[in-house]
């Protein structure tokens, strides 16, 4: 089997709406998972910085314009299988705060972006690397 590695870069955004702190949170249009807004890093800019991929990915797949809040991403790793290639892939999750923008606004990659409760987050997001990844950024915030 064939293995590929992959470099991906996103953020973790929250809003502030008076009291309440709301996560955005992504459904991928053909896989249906929830996590968060992320894509490669270099797949259109040579020699693309990490911060910059995943702002880019936040506009793109998020429909949103953030701020990174910690310069220090949170790293996950996991492995797929596509076909008959192995995808071992690093993902960066920059902590982000919203600025502006509309989640309805994503691209094709996307079939649902919305802002929900911490709660709501934690029940909704499929994949392990992301749990982890927003358990890691609540204890970051406490």
């Amino acid at each position: 089997m064939d293995i590929k590695y992959e470099t991906s870069a996103g953020g973790i955004i929250y809003k502030k709406e008076g009291e309440k702190i709301l996560w955005l949170i992504t459904q991928h249009s053909q896989h249906k998972g929830w996590g968060f807004p992320k894509g490669l890093v270099g797949d259109t800019v040579k020699n693309e910085p990490k911060a910059d991929a995943a702002l880019r990915e936040v506009k793109e797949e998020g429909g949103i314009e953030a701020k990174i809040v910690n310069p220090e991403p949170i790293e996950v790793t996991y492995s797929y299988q596509f076909q008959s290639i192995l995808v071992k892939k690093n993902v960066f999750y920059y902590l982000m705060e919203y600025v502006s923008g509309d989640p309805n606004d994503h691209d094709w990659e996307v079939s649902e972006a919305k802002f929900v409760s911490e709660q709501e987050a934690k029940q909704t997001l499929t994949f392990f690397s992301d749990k982890d990844a927003f358990e890691q950024i609540l204890h970051y915030l406490s």
